[in-house]
């Protein structure tokens, strides 16, 4: 007499950042940052040269920056809260399944070695990479995918691998944005402050990187069309709204317009600003000190009525319920890599698509 079958093992792996976890880890945290080829393209050892100038330079401002935060990035502790709360929603109502999700850290730990290693250990059935940008962009998504995609051979996995590459209008984003940004949008009504503007605020990326192809500004576009559709729908039409990107860096032309120079903007209109960070989908140091603190104290001497800043979709259910829904469609799916719906999200003359060749 036989026993039970095995129930069919899914493993989910969450890409994102990662960030120091301590004052001693910012300057190889920044040192792997800029040692990355996606985001510096010189070859090495000039890449590694220029990675360890930079990262000593800017690690003393940086710890500043985390000491605000009590001394450590909280992306991690976020996004472990984002995967328990996937693999619950993955485990329920399928007694065929079991799923566990991993983290794999592009910059600081658990890089992608060792959450390779430990779905290796898991052995699972398929293995389905979901990155938590909805938006892709050769710099994060494809920097993470493509490391994941070397070590995975070095741990001998082999379970078929299915890739999401971007969703950045999926529909339990968008409505998780929706209901955030509403509720800011009544704030700033019963504030009385007059006009409203929205502020779509997303990573910024240099122009170059852009002019290769990259997708990012059009994903972008769409992921703050798909939320003011949401928000449309919830009785809040026709407010003004635009998309700015923080975070610029260094002497190279950046893609804009800049989120301070749009705050400047807004003060000269006196109009109220609702800041969404569109391109964050859990509380780190760019909306935590960047937004909420800089660029808010930017808005109060600059003079904007009122500034207000909606918080990101963490582990609301809209979001992790859309996040299980695509899990569940990779692993049948015959290619290798794909959109939330299959289709191709980028504009033609974006080469650095994933799917361009499909």
């Amino acid at each position: 007499m036989s026993g039970p079958s095995r129930r069919r093992r899914l493993a989910v792996v969450l890409f994102n950042l990662g960030g120091p976890d301590s004052p001693d880890a910012v300057r190889p945290f920044l040192f792997n940052l800029f040692n990355d080829r996606a985001i510096i393209g010189l070859p090495q050892p000039f890449r590694w040269l220029l990675a360890s100038l930079i990262s000593r330079r800017r690690a003393p401002v940086a710890r500043e920056i985390y000491a605000t935060l009590g001394g450590a990035s909280p992306l991690l502790p976020n996004t472990e809260a984002q995967a328990r709360a996937l693999e619950d929603a993955l485990n329920t109502g399928d007694d065929d399944l079991e799923a566990r999700v991993f983290i794999a850290m592009r910059y600081w730990h658990p890089r992608a070695l060792e959450a390779a290693e430990r779905v290796r250990d898991f052995e699972p059935d398929d293995i389905v990479l979901l990155p938590l940008y909805p938006q892709y962009s050769l710099t994060t998504s494809g920097s993470s995918l493509g490391d994941w995609h070397m070590v995975a051979g070095q741990v001998g996995l082999t379970a078929p691998t299915r890739a999401i590459c971007c969703y950045p209008a999926l529909d339990g984003f968008a409505a998780g944005v929706a209901d955030r940004l509403v509720a800011g949008l009544a704030d700033a009504r019963e504030a009385g402050s007059g006009p409203i503007r929205i502020l779509f605020s997303a990573h910024g990326l240099p122009k170059k990187t852009v002019a290769r192809g990259d997708p990012y500004p059009d994903h972008v576009r769409l992921s703050a069309e798909a939320v003011m559709t949401e928000v449309a729908r919830r009785g809040y039409d026709g407010i003004d709204w635009t998309i700015c990107y923080q975070s610029r860096v260094g002497p190279l032309e950046w893609i804009g317009p800049a989120t301070e120079d749009e705050i400047r903007r807004a003060a000269a209109d006196r109009v109220a600003l609702v800041v969404v960070p569109i391109a964050f989908v859990s509380e780190h140091s760019e909306t935590l000190v960047e937004l909420d603190k800089e660029y808010r104290e930017l808005a109060r001497e600059a003079g904007v009525p009122i500034y207000i800043r909606v918080a990101t979709v963490d582990a609301e259910a809209p979001f992790i319920d859309a996040l299980a829904r695509l899990a569940r469609q990779a692993q049948g799916r015959a290619v290798s890599v794909a959109s939330d719906d299959g289709r191709r999200r980028c504009a033609g003359e974006a080469v650095q698509c994933p799917m361009r060749s499909l």
